[in-house]
Parts: C-alpha cells; sequence; structure tokens
C-alpha cells in the first residue's frame, strides 16, 4: 500500500525523471525509487472464465418434468342477453336451455399442463424434482436431453420440503450426479443452475451464494440458500451445483414482481433434502423425530427475565398431550439449550434438528428451568403419527385456584385481575382445565394492549411460578421488583388452554 507521503516522494522522483528526458540528462532513478514509481500490477479477483465443461457434463444428468391433470367442468354459465330474433337463438337456447336458464351442469373436463425440472440422482432411474411440480398430477412424464422420455412414478412426496422423489425405467444406465455438502458453502461461492426455465429445457445459469439459512416462510424448516443466479419458472426441481458437479441446493422459489428472475432465487439446502430423499427412497414417506412440543422464540426481554447472559433457545410454550414429553421430562417455561448435543441458538433450528432426528432415539435435551441448566432423556416419537395430538389442548402445571376474598380485583401492569370463579368461565368460554388468574380487563394504551393480550385470556405463572388469585399475582410482582428484575415473563392461556409467554416491563 503507497500511503499520502510515499506517493508525493514518488511523484517528485517521477518529475525529476521527466526533466532529465527534456533536456538529455540520466534517467537513472535512486535506488528504490522504480518500485515505488512502478508498482507490480495487482491482478484482480474473477469468477471463473467459463464453465462450459462443466455443464458439459451434467447437462444429460438434468431433466424436464411434464405434468397433465384432468380438471372437471361445468357448463353451469349463465345465457348472455342477445337480441330477439338473432340467428344464433336456437344454438344458446339448446346451450342453455329453452328457458333461458342455464340447463343442469354436464360434467365436462380439460387436461391442465405443467412443466419443472428435476436431476437425476441414480443409474437405475431414481429423479428428485419439487413437490408442486407433481402435485396432483394424474401422470408424469420425464424429458430427457437427448429428445428421449419415460413415463415416471411418484415414489414419495414431502410438502414440508417441497421435495418429491420419481422413479423412471431405464432401458439403460442413466447419467447421474451426486449430492455434495451444502454446510461448506460460504456467502460469495460461485454456483450454477441447470432447469427447464419457461420450458427452454436445459438452461445453465451462474451466479453466488447470496445468504443462508434463509426463511422464506414457505414451511416449518426454511433453510434455503440464496442465489443471484437466474432462477425463473420452470426451474422448479432443478439443481444447484457447485464449482465441481456436486448437487447443493434443489431449486424451489423466485421473488419476481414479474414472474421472472431478478435475482433473488432460493434452494433446499442438500443437507436437508438429503435426509428426506433417503426417507422417500427406503419408506415411500418421511418418517420424522418429534418431541412433543410448542416453542416461541427467546426475546431478549424473555432472556432478561430469565437472568440468561443472552437470547438463546427455545422456550417452551406447552407440552402436547399423550406426546414424548407428557410425562413432565419437559414442562412449560423450560427453555431447551441444546438436542442431543447440538446447541439451539435460534428457535428455528429446534424443529428442522428434531425432525432429523430418528424415530424412537433416545437423546439427551439440555434445558433453562428455574434458573439452572439441567439435562433430561427423552425417547422421540413420530411427528407424522402426532400431528393430529398436536390440535389437543395444551397441557401445564397451573396451579388450582384458592378462595380469594369478596373484592379480589386487583390493577396491574395494564391489566385488571380477577379471580377466576365459574361465572367468569361462563362468561369468557374458559375450559375447565384452564386454572389461574383471569385478565377481565386491559388498558388500551398499555404495553400488554400492544402485546395483543386480551380480556378473557388467563395467567397461569409468572416468572415461572404458578399464581392463582390476584394477590398472588401483585406479590409476584412485588418480590420481583424487590429483586431488581425490570420486567416479568407472564405464561398466558387462552379460553382453550394454549399457552404463550409474554414479558411485560414493570416500570
Amino acid at each position: 500500500m503507497i500511503r499520502n507521503g510515499q506517493r508525493f516522494c514518488a511523484s517528485r522522483l517521477m518529475l525529476t525523471a521527466a526533466i532529465g528526458l527534456a533536456f538529455g540528462l540520466p534517467t537513472t532513478l535512486p535506488a528504490g525509487a522504480q518500485e515505488m514509481a512502478d508498482p507490480a500490477p495487482q491482478t484482480p479477483m474473477a469468477g471463473p472464465s467459463s464453465v462450459a465443461d462443466l455443464a458439459e457434463g451434467l447437462l444429460d444428468s438434468v431433466v424436464n418434468i411434464s405434468t397433465s391433470q384432468q380438471v372437471d367442468q361445468s357448463n353451469n354459465t349463465p345465457m348472455p342477453q342477445i337480441p330477439e330474433g338473432s340467428p344464433f337463438q336456437d344454438f344458446f337456447d339448446e346451450f342453455f336451455g329453452e328457458e333461458g336458464g342455464p340447463t343442469p351442469p354436464v360434467p365436462r373436463s380439460r387436461r391442465v399442463n405443467s412443466l419443472g425440472s428435476g436431476f437425476v440422482i441414480s443409474e437405475d432411474g431414481l429423479i428428485v424434482t419439487n413437490n408442486h411440480v407433481i402435485e396432483q398430477a394424474d401422470e408424469v412424464e420425464v424429458n430427457f436431453a437427448d429428445g428421449s422420455s419415460l413415463t415416471a412414478e411418484i415414489v414419495g412426496t414431502d410438502p414440508k420440503t417441497d421435495l418429491a422423489l420419481l422413479q423412471v425405467d431405464p432401458a439403460e444406465p442413466l447419467d447421474h450426479v451426486e449430492f455434495g455438502d451444502s454446510e461448506t458453502m460460504r456467502i460469495g461461492d460461485w454456483v450454477m443452475a441447470i432447469g427447464n426455465p419457461f420450458g427452454l429445457g436445459g438452461s445453465v445459469s451462474i451466479g453466488i451464494v447470496s445468504a443462508r439459512g434463509r426463511n422464506i416462510n414457505a414451511g416449518p424448516y426454511d433453510d434455503f440458500i440464496q442465489t443471484d443466479a437466474a432462477i425463473n419458472r420452470g426451474n422448479s426441481g432443478g439443481p444447484l451445483f457447485n464449482m465441481r458437479g456436486e448437487v447443493i441446493g434443489i431449486n424451489t422459489a423466485i421473488i419476481s414482481p414479474t414472474g421472472g428472475s431478478i435475482g433473488i432465487g432460493f434452494s433446499v439446502p442438500s443437507e436437508l433434502a438429503i435426509n428426506v430423499i433417503d426417507q422417500l427412497r427406503e419408506f415411500g414417506e418421511t418418517r420424522r423425530g418429534w418431541l412433543g412440543v410448542r416453542i416461541q422464540p427467546v426475546t431478549d426481554e424473555i432472556a432478561e427475565s430469565l437472568d440468561m447472559q443472552r437470547a438463546r433457545g427455545a422456550l417452551v410454550a406447552g407440552v402436547i398431550n399423550g406426546g414424548p414429553v407428557d410425562d413432565g421430562t419437559i414442562e412449560p417455561g423450560d427453555v431447551i439449550l441444546e438436542f442431543d448435543g447440538t446447541p439451539i441458538d435460534d428457535m428455528r433450528d429446534l424443529p428442522r434438528i428434531v425432525a432429523e432426528s430418528p424415530v424412537g432415539d433416545e437423546v439427551d435435551v439440555l434445558i433453562l428451568r428455574n434458573g439452572e441448566e439441567t439435562t433430561v432423556k427423552v425417547t422421540l416419537g413420530r411427528l407424522e403419527d402426532g400431528e393430529d395430538l398436536a390440535e389437543a389442548t395444551t397441557s401445564d402445571d397451573g396451579g388450582e385456584a384458592g378462595e380469594a376474598p369478596e373484592d379480589s380485583a386487583v390493577e396491574l401492569l395494564g391489566l385488571s385481575l380477577d379471580e377466576l370463579t365459574e361465572d367468569r368461565r361462563t362468561e369468557f368460554s374458559i375450559g375447565e382445565d384452564v386454572e389461574g388468574v383471569l385478565i377481565a380487563e386491559v388498558d388500551p394504551e398499555s404495553e400488554a394492549a400492544d402485546k395483543e393480550i386480551a380480556a378473557g385470556e388467563v395467567i397461569v405463572e409468572i416468572a415461572q411460578e404458578s399464581v392463582s388469585t390476584p394477590d398472588e399475582a401483585q406479590a409476584r410482582i412485588d418480590a420481583l421488583r424487590e429483586e431488581g428484575r425490570r420486567n416479568a415473563l407472564l405464561m398466558i392461556a387462552n379460553a382453550s388452554g394454549e399457552l404463550r409467554f409474554v414479558t411485560l416491563r414493570m416500570d
């Protein structure tokens, strides 16, 4: 690097050399001056000069997916108004009915076609694509780069990750590609997409990894690779390659106001896809691990109220009745910090890590409970078997309601609290299994209102201690203030018993 003083010195030396040339003087510069005056050129960083060889070796393994679906229709369209005596009167009477009204619906159907992409992962004809490419299709046809085509059978699908596995029966072994390690990809690494944009097969585009771990609210396990390689409609299900020709992503979605690429595309990372594809291959369905808890993020406020040094982990907001931890192993209010040795830095990490764990495995779970870290052992259930249970009411450890004075109302943190009597249960349609302190009113100008706390909800715990009367709630808040706490963590149940956690400032 040439600093300001050096640059000035070099300029004077160059001026001296110019004067010497003008007057026939020697042009030799002092020792070391040549290096400053004529620095070695820097070679700029550049992308690959060509990906032709790489693309040539991969094109035969990328396929076009065409699907067709029979859609039923009926002719229940009302008769249009036409001038009396029109030459088309007979035609419309026949089609719509003699009285001018619609005829009874006649079943009709039309065939709807769609296009997508995919890639071959085995020489015997296993092909990966997106679930939305083949969803509800009556027929699936795979078109190869050499112009041949084969009818495919659907081995299995997974809507949660938008992946599907197909099988064709080739006469000869097929060219196929291997999965790479998406975890080694860094932001700025070069990637290449091959697919079938707008029906134009065998299209190659190149770009970089723009971001990792993107959550676009497409499913419960969002962990997308973002790329600026051109991805358009029809690229869905196609591969995203690294520069070694390994599949590190499956192109799934784009952000585009026009339908065309604006340089924001998303791919399912191979780390997530491999496990799903292996399960579809072996079982024809997914078999995900299941912990049986409802969770919510640990915010900075919640972390402060729990005396945590920083916000991390997943806060257990409820336990599914009949689930793997319904025996008290994990309780509402626990913070899951590690699962099977893997730290949980963000709430979104937990569902994905649990889902990738084998059903029936016994794993260690590190939790924070009442300010202390402890490890519990949990035997995982199967998510697919437990999804119906997830709609059931949440179990909790709310205390039993005690007797209260005749005038039990307490104004606290913008909330008007009252005892949960049978009349109050009926008034707010609160379930019999919900116990705690009733929130009778909420100050519309309070922080509680901003955080969508509503009348008819019930405070079950304050700072991980059960409360059953308004006076107990007041005493708990007073104790927290004496401890120097600035906010309170409330466990709140709705009328059906579903739990959530909310922090409220106490100053």
